[in-house]
C-alpha cells in the first residue's frame, strides 16, 4: 500500500470519528477508544448506569463503518442465556443423522462486529464459549474448531463484578473505559443533541451512516501490522521500538506500569503489557503518523480490572503524567 492510500484512510477514520462525537456529548474520548480497539482488534468492555449511551455509541459507530446485515450482531446476556442464543441452534434435520451442526446465520460466527450487553451476567457455558472465541477466533462445529468472522468485539455492564470465576474474562478486556452521565455538567447540550438524534430517529435519519468502513480499519491494521513485521524481520532486537518507541517515553511506560503495581496494587499481567504496547503504536499511527508520545501513554488510564480501583488508576496515571508534563 503506498503511503497517499494509507494517509487517505487515516484521513477519513480521523474525520470519522470527529464527525461522529458532534452526535453525543462529552464522549469523544470513549468513540476515540472505540475506534482504536476497531482498528487493533481488541475488545473494549463499556462500563456505565443504563441511559449512558453505551449501546447507543455502539450502534451508530457500527452504522458508521456501514455495517449490514450479519456483519452486525448485538445480544444481551443473562443468567439463563443459552450458547444456542449466541452462536447458532442445533439443526434438527442434521441431528436426526447424528450430526450436531450448528446453524449459525445471523449469529455470532458469522458477524464482523459483535456487541454483548450484560456480558458478565452470562453462565458459565457462555463464558467458556466467549473465551474461546475472544482468545482463539473460533466456535466448534460438530467437535471441530471453525472460524469466527468476528473482528471487533464491544461489551458492555452495569458495573465489573467481583465474582473470582469472571477474572480469566475480564482481564482479555485490555481497557474498559467508564460511559458516564453528562447531565449534571452539560445539560443544555443534552437536551438539544438528545432531541436531534431522536427526530433523526422518527425519520430514520443516519447522516453518520457510511463515514467510513470495516475494509478501511482493516487495511489500516494490515498497514501497522507490516511495519512492526518488517521491524521483527531485522535482525537488530528492538527496532520496532527504536523506530517508534523514544526511549524517554518507554521508560515512562514502564514506571507508570511498576508504579500502579507497588503503590496501588493493581496487576497488569504480561500480556496485557505486550497489547497495551500494540494499542499505542495503533494510535500513534492514527493520531500522529507514527512516533509515540506522552499522548498515548493516557491509555493506562483505562487497565484497572476492578470497579473500585477504575477512578483510582484514572486519576493515579493522570497525576503522573502531568508530574511528567511539568518537568
Amino acid at each position: 500500500m503506498v503511503s497517499t492510500q494509507i494517509d487517505e484512510i487515516r484521513d477519513r477514520i480521523n474525520r470519522a470519528r470527529r464527525t461522529l462525537a458532534t452526535y453525543f456529548v462529552n464522549k469523544a474520548e470513549l468513540i476515540d477508544l472505540m475506534t482504536l480497539c476497531a482498528l487493533a482488534q481488541e475488545p473494549l468492555l463499556l462500563i456505565g448506569r443504563p441511559g449512558t449511551a453505551k449501546s447507543d455509541l455502539v450502534v451508530k459507530f457500527c452504522e458508521a463503518l456501514g455495517l449490514t446485515g450479519d456483519e452486525y450482531f448485538e445480544y444481551m446476556l443473562t443468567k439463563f442465556t443459552e450458547p444456542s442464543e449466541i452462536i447458532g441452534p442445533i439443526d434438527i434435520n442434521l441431528l436426526k443423522d447424528g450430526k450436531y451442526h450448528r446453524r449459525v446465520e445471523g449469529k455470532l460466527p458469522c458477524a464482523k462486529v459483535v456487541f454483548l450487553d450484560e456480558i458478565f451476567k452470562s453462565n458459565s457455558a457462555i463464558l467458556n464459549t466467549l473465551l474461546t472465541v475472544i482468545n482463539e477466533r473460533k466456535f466448534y462445529q460438530e467437535g471441530r474448531p471453525e472460524p469466527v468472522e468476528m473482528r471487533v468485539l464491544f461489551a458492555a455492564t452495569n458495573e465489573i463484578p467481583e465474582f473470582s470465576e469472571l477474572d480469566a474474562l475480564k482481564d482479555r478486556f485490555i481497557l474498559k473505559a467508564e460511559s458516564t452521565s453528562v447531565r449534571d455538567i452539560a445539560f443544555d447540550d443534552l437536551i438539544e443533541k438528545g432531541l436531534r438524534n431522536e427526530m433523526y430517529r422518527v425519520g430514520n435519519r443516519k447522516p453518520w451512516a457510511g463515514l467510513t468502513s470495516l475494509d478501511d480499519f482493516e487495511r489500516f491494521k494490515a498497514y501497522v501490522d507490516q511495519t512492526m513485521l518488517n521491524a521483527v524481520d531485522e535482525d537488530a532486537a528492538g527496532v520496532d521500538r527504536q523506530r517508534y518507541f523514544p526511549d524517554e517515553v518507554f521508560s515512562l511506560f514502564k514506571r507508570i506500569i511498576r508504579t500502579l503495581e507497588r503503590e496501588e496494587h493493581i496487576e497488569i499481567s504480561d500480556r496485557k503489557v505486550i497489547k497495551l504496547y500494540r494499542l499505542m503504536r495503533v494510535r500513534a499511527f492514527l493520531f500522529h503518523g507514527g512516533v509515540v508520545t506522552r499522548e498515548e501513554l493516557g491509555l493506562l488510564k483505562y487497565v484497572a480490572n476492578r470497579q473500585q480501583d477504575i477512578e483510582l488508576v484514572r486519576n493515579k496515571v493522570t497525576a503522573l503524567l502531568a508530574i511528567e508534563d511539568s518537568r
